[in-house]
């Protein structure tokens, strides 16, 4: 058994196969998503688990080099929650952040339900 981080063996799996560019998503229960994306789907119920918790747990087991948000959630939670994760992300339009999601090697749906609740990060490395 693991001793910490991310038990959710599918979750944990994706995230190990990660390299350097590769683009993953964090995203709300209601973002629409492309059929040809490989799609975590971790939503329980609306709100489970949270936008925040998954940020975090994903952002304590990757480099992140950089991140897109939607301008739209400028002054928003969702807005603030980046702050505090130490993002800074670029801002582009929600439809044109919609128009990466076939880019991504992997888009981890959350149970959030808050407007624009969702963040690309590009992988880097630490090294």
């Amino acid at each position: 058994m693991k001793k910490s981080g991310i038990i959710n063996a599918p979750l944990s799996r994706a995230l190990a196969t990660l390299g350097h560019g590769h683009l993953v998503v964090i995203a709300d229960c209601g973002l629409p998503l492309p059929d040809s994306a490989s799609v975590l789907d971790l939503a329980l119920v609306r709100g489970i688990p949270s936008f925040t918790q998954v940020l975090d747990a994903v952002l304590a087991e990757i480099v992140v080099e950089g991140s897109t948000a939607a301008a739209e959630a400028r002054g928003s939670d969702v807005d603030a929650w980046l702050e505090d994760s130490g993002l800074q992300p670029t801002r582009i339009s929600h439809e044109d952040l919609k128009g990466l999601l076939p880019e991504a090697r992997l888009i981890i749906r959350t149970g959030e339900a808050t407007p624009y609740a969702n963040i690309v990060l590009q992988c880097g490395v630490d090294f």
